[in-house]
């Protein structure tokens, strides 16, 4: 009897790859098998966004994409052109899926609420780190999503929930490569947009984040305006450490998508923590905080604010609030908190 060597196998082409798509039909199978299959054309929805953003982002220099728009967006960031043109794709994308009713985009003064019985909200940075984009570090978008109420028409209590309430959320990080890290609540999976196919291919199953690593990932030049116990635990991770008699290693790009794409492969800890005068943060909770809050979580990490309590157990009154975060690996986290007052 002759054993069947496929033509693909004797190439060492993988033939039989799992795209976005269908990963999204299996999970509703095994996870969801009375669903409507409305979150699935959400979700569809979505990696079209992401397609259309990453191709104009790859064009961007040559088509002069780069440089400031003239206008600021709701919450005082300086607009560049790509991200006034990432807002209106997501917008066009969310309007067009039919399953979305309400939409909160940080490039957006108020919530829009579309017409149409769609069941869902999203919430999204479209593109996050968009001032490092000239020099052509990775940038991303950032999103999460909340099924609205049974009696809900559509309105700010859609989103203003705690994050523990989303369905999925995620990040699709734009660089040399684009990279999709997803959750709809069953551990975390990653993406990898083969552009010549035109499709996400899984490529990164079931991540889990290391529980420690001597890694530590914040911007230091704000550490004047850090509360002293701040002050105080990043000296001891510059010091030699018992266990290794080796201090940690600082990796800090300055785009949150990049910075915590690492510390999710890699382990260790990323933060942004508020100021000691204003205690405001700096992260937005609906589209920036609560997303990546429920990755790491998903992903057997933890994510805190600067008292030490879980992101995802928050209550937004705006939907552009704030708030220091701290996140990564479990172990990292925890020893974090042992530090506050």
């Amino acid at each position: 009897m002759t054993n069947f060597t496929s033509a693909s196998e004797q190439m060492n082409v993988e033939t039989d790859i799992i795209t976005l798509t269908r990963f999204i039909l299996e999970e509703q199978k095994n996870f969801a098998p009375t669903a409507t299959g409305e979150l699935t054309l959400l979700l569809n929805a979505l990696q079209f966004a992401f397609k259309f953003i990453a191709h104009n982002i790859r064009r961007a220099e040559l088509i002069n994409l780069i440089g400031v728009s003239g206008s600021a967006n709701s919450t005082g960031d300086v607009q560049k052109k790509l991200d006034v043109i990432g807002d209106e794709i997501f917008i066009n994308a969310m309007k067009s899926s039919g399953n979305v009713k309400v939409l909160v985009s940080e490039e957006q003064d108020d919530l829009i609420v579309f017409e149409g019985g769609g069941r869902y909200a999203v919430c999204t940075d479209p593109i996050d780190g968009s001032s490092n984009i000239d020099a052509g570090v990775s940038v991303g978008t950032i999103f999460g999503v909340y099924k609205l109420k049974d009696d809900s028409n559509g309105s700010i209590n859609d989103v203003l929930r705690k994050g523990s309430e989303m369905v999925v959320a995620g990040y699709t990080m734009y660089g040399a490569s684009t990279h999709l890290m997803l959750t709809t609540g069953h551990g975390v999976n990653g993406f990898t947009l083969d552009t010549q196919l035109g499709e996400f291919i899984l490529t990164q199953p079931n991540l889990v984040i290391p529980q420690s690593r001597a890694i530590y990932s914040f911007n230091e030049g704000n550490s004047y305006y850090w509360p002293k116990y701040v002050q105080k635990y990043v000296e001891d991770l510059k010091k030699p450490q018992e266990s290794t008699g080796k201090p940690y290693s600082s990796r800090y790009i300055g785009s949150m998508v990049a910075d915590v794409h690492r510390t999710l492969l890699y382990g260790g800890i990323f933060a942004y923590p508020a100021d000691s005068k204003s205690k405001n943060g700096k992260l937005r909770i609906l589209y920036e905080c609560f997303p990546m809050a429920m990755l790491m979580e998903q992903a057997g990490g933890a994510c805190v604010n600067d008292k030490g309590e879980r992101i995802l157990d928050l209550l937004p009154k705006g939907i552009h609030d704030k708030s220091g975060i701290w996140m990564g690996s479990k172990g990292e986290v925890d020893r974090f908190v042992k530090y506050i007052e």
